[in-house]
């Protein structure tokens, strides 16, 4: 009966928190049992969860809208349809976001004419993401001594062994009609000057303007083209035909001979369109009468 029992606590232990717990002060309150998010989840500022002034519902309203996707329709119909409060209550609740700057909207007109009403959400009112990252980032030094970049220069382009100005204003002419049959080729003065040679060298060699802008404008690509004076440019050089064959120039057609005439003075032959007297009697002297 005397055995002392050693597994026994000497004395009661209190279950006053206070005396417990090294935040023992705090008697009464929440208990945050938090487990921090790694996906699907929503940033939400204390600004609006413990806004003094904005109501529970248009709180509850302005965090569901910050976390949906954007896109999502968030007029009254569909939040009436989504949340057990009336279109009333939630129609007052986007008013008091409105009135504080967490929501802003905006009536629009799309493009076939319809208006529709664009809704904006704001999580910290008074601040613009597109404003807060212009004034992060560092202005760019401006150099005004740099140089313009240089436009590439077009290939070269054939060449004509005689480029006389009507042939380089037909050739001129082929190229301004281009646009005609390919919008995407309208061409520039400057480019246009700068083909006119090659589509010349094309036409001395016995084409017609109609062959050279068929040459030109068949089998072009599908996709835009980005530079279309460079693709003349090697269509003229890539495509250019071989000269025509040579052609001995034709002979002189020998002049008509004249029938055989007798002289009526000293009848001898002579040839001449007419009867009559040979060049020697012509050139006698008269005799003497």
């Amino acid at each position: 009966m005397d055995t002392e029992n050693r597994s026994a606590p000497a004395r009661a232990q209190s279950r006053i928190p206070a005396k417990n717990h090294s935040d023992g002060h705090r008697t009464a309150g929440v208990v945050h049992d938090h487990v921090r998010h790694t996906e699907n989840f929503t940033v939400i500022g204390n600004d609006l969860a413990q806004h003094p002034e904005l109501s529970l519902l248009a709180i509850g309203l302005a965090c569901y809208i910050q976390s949906v996707r954007p896109g999502t329709s968030v007029d009254i119909k569909t939040l009436a349809a989504r949340f057990p409060e009336g279109p009333t209550r939630i129609a007052g609740a986007l008013r008091e976001l409105e009135t504080h700057g967490y929501l802003r909207r905006n009536r629009e007109r799309t493009a076939t004419g319809r208006i529709v009403t664009r809704t904006v959400s704001c999580n910290r009112p008074g601040h613009s993401a597109a404003r807060e990252t212009t004034a992060r980032r560092p202005a760019r030094p401006t150099a005004p001594d740099d140089p313009a970049p240089r436009k590439r220069r077009l290939p070269t382009v054939p060449q004509p062994s005689y480029p006389s100005p009507a042939l380089l204003r037909t050739a001129v002419d082929v190229l301004a009609g281009l646009r005609r049959h390919d919008p995407r080729l309208l061409l520039s003065a400057t480019d246009a000057e700068h083909l006119a040679p090659g589509v010349a060298a094309w036409l001395e060699r016995d084409l017609t303007p109609t062959a050279v802008r068929h040459a030109l404008t068949e089998n072009l690509p599908t996709e835009p083209l980005i530079r279309p004076a460079a693709l003349l440019a090697h269509r003229l050089t890539a495509q250019l035909p071989p000269p025509p064959p040579f052609r001995p120039p034709a002979a002189p057609v020998p002049e008509p001979r004249l029938p055989l005439q007798t002289c009526d003075g000293c009848d001898r032959a002579f040839r001449a369109p007419e009867p009559g007297r040979c060049r020697d009697c012509r050139t006698e002297p008269p005799e003497a009468a």
